[in-house]
């Protein structure tokens, strides 16, 4: 069985300040009950591990906050999922959907919505 790595990569602007978009990247990220393994607060950088499921890996996010100007900010994700043969059929567009799923997440803290009652993982 051969195994590799799928890619993906999202850059995205958010209309509020560095200070609250990485205070809600953090909300976010608990919201969908994914797991923190490194944080960078100097940097405004995390890496995240998404939930696996019996066909699925569980993929790894390098997510990264800086600011534009003083009420925007770039959030720059990449995410990588070990695939082999036989996954990389079930996986097809997983990783997308992940990045999706946390942008979603982050919209929603940003904008003061409630996750509670909306949450959503893409297994």
């Amino acid at each position: 069985m051969m195994a590799y790595l799928r890619r993906e990569k999202e850059t995205v602007q958010v209309d509020y300040p560095l200070s609250k978009v990485w205070v809600d990247m953090g909300k976010a990220i608990a919201s969908l009950e994914w797991v923190v393994i490194e944080k960078n607060e100097g940097a405004h950088m995390l890496k995240v591990k998404t939930k696996s499921n019996f066909m699925a890996y569980a993929s790894e996010f390098n997510i990264q906050a800086t600011p534009l100007d003083e009420s925007s900010t770039k959030v720059a994700i990449s995410a990588e999922t070990p695939v082999t043969t036989i996954t990389g059929i079930f996986d097809i567009g997983r990783t997308s959907e992940r990045i999706e799923t946390f942008l979603l997440a982050l919209r929603r803290q940003v904008a003061g919505e409630d996750t509670d009652s909306e949450k959503k993982e893409i297994e």
